[in-house]
């Protein structure tokens, strides 16, 4: 397996790649001052890919909600009855795993032994041990998640958030899905997902830390054997998903204080990936940071006039296939936060970005970037993010360079308005 070198002058990082007779891409960035390394091993299967066409079949098949979190759970259940977490913990790592709405990761940290927990990893991650029992027994635990998920109202605010912006898209739709839908789920439902979605060709292993790229390459290539890459790229179906937003406010009472909020805009510029995926995240954040952020004047009127209790959440979702900016806190009245936000985004959109606010923010990103590269949890995770959107860790170097005030300002006009809106609010029971 040749590694190929990538130094980047800007940051002083440089990151290693090589593409795996498997498929598997594997990335690997040393870090020789850390004590810590860490590596993610993911697979580009998430929660929205629920209707797909397997290897060597033309007809789609829609699968139940949450296969792709039922699967995560599973692969730690070993054919010789062997605990994976027990493994680890005797080379010193600390292990874990997660499912989002676009893919699944396998993950350790450790300050020892880093050959032999990535041994660890590779190894388990491949070798899929499902019966109908074991099946069973998980429906029930997973069962018992799904119960807790319903119950918390920081998951609710955003799952009826998300369920209201989209009506075909299945973001809107629970990572771990239904005790219906989890029923549906048996052993050879698994497998037939397990070897379209875990073929290497369709995951990427990235380890950073005090590593030699060599001697990562050479376990790699120890570990990593039999696979059949992909002979295309997976076909996926995400609906035909319309700008319009399903509907403009949801409710629901669960036991709280005082009443939760999330209120955002649709992105309707939807449809590709790579660097103008990027830019567009870039303005995207740059708009938030302006409109919504502390220093700005709607955060001061919503504080000062007791309309918003604490901090005001924000965030920017940029996907190949949806996205979203949105707001979240808690208010005694989140309607009439709604109301001012609406009448303040109605001022800016007129005035625009100042030039003063663009560069500061432009600056303030640029930061935040260049800090990351301090925290390896951060760095492993944002690439895993990226990756499968076809946007290298380097990109952002190149990308915010053509980012400009025009641009920010035209996505600024062209996204925020009212009936791109949704509201979702967690009300005291």
């Amino acid at each position: 397996m040749k590694l190929l070198k990538i130094y980047n002058e800007v940051v002083k990082e440089t990151l290693y790649y090589a593409k795996h007779d498997s498929g598997l891409s594997v990335y690997i960035m040393p870090k020789a001052s850390y004590s810590k390394s860490y590596a993610v091993f993911g697979t580009h299967f998430g929660s929205v890919d629920r209707k797909f066409i397997l290897p060597g079949k033309t007809d789609f098949m829609e699968i139940p909600d949450g296969v792709a979190h039922f699967l995560e759970h599973k692969l730690f259940e070993q054919p010789d009855g062997g605990n994976v977490f027990e493994d680890y913990a005797r080379h010193g790592a600390n292990a874990n795993a997660y499912t989002s709405f676009n893919l699944t990761a396998y993950l350790f940290e450790s300050t020892q032994d880093i050959l032999e927990n990535l041994g660890i990893l590779l190894d388990f991650v491949r070798k899929p041990y499902f019966t109908k029992e074991n099946v069973q027994k998980e429906q029930g635990i997973i069962g018992q998640e799904i119960g807790m998920y319903d119950d918390d109202p920081d998951w609710r605010v955003m799952m009826n958030f998300l369920s209201s912006m989209f009506s075909e898209h299945p973001v809107r739709r629970d990572i771990a899905g239904t005790v219906e839908t989890i029923a549906q789920i048996d052993h050879e439902l698994l497998y037939d997902c397990y070897n379209t979605f875990y073929n290497l060709s369709n995951m990427v292993l990235f380890v950073i830390g005090d590593v030699k790229p060599e001697e990562i390459a050479e376990c790699v290539e120890r570990h990593v054997t039999e696979n059949e890459p992909l002979e295309r790229e997976i076909v996926r179906d995400y609906g035909n998903e319309p700008t319009t937003v399903l509907q403009s406010e949801v409710s629901q009472k669960l036991s709280v204080s005082v009443p939760m909020f999330m209120f955002g805009f649709k992105d309707i510029d939807t449809g590709f990936d790579g660097k103008a995926l990027l830019k567009k995240n870039i303005e995207l954040s740059i708009i938030a940071a302006v409109l919504f952020g502390r220093s700005g004047e709607l955060y001061s009127k919503l504080y000062d006039g007791g309309y918003i209790l604490g901090d005001l959440g924000v965030e920017v979702e940029c996907e190949k296939d949806y996205g979203f900016t949105v707001i979240s806190g808690e208010s005694k009245d989140p309607k009439k936060v709604k109301e001012i936000v609406l009448d303040y985004l109605e001022t800016a959109v007129e005035r625009g970005v100042s030039q003063e606010d663009f560069e500061r923010v432009k600056r303030s990103i640029w930061g935040r970037y260049i800090k990351q590269f301090n925290n390896i949890n951060s760095v492993a995770h944002n690439f895993m993010s990226d990756i499968f959107n076809h946007i290298g860790i380097f990109d952002f170097i190149d990308v915010i360079d053509t980012v400009t005030l025009s641009d920010v300002n035209k996505r600024l006009s062209e996204q925020f308005k009212p009936e791109y809106s949704v509201l979702s609010v967690i009300e005291p029971m």
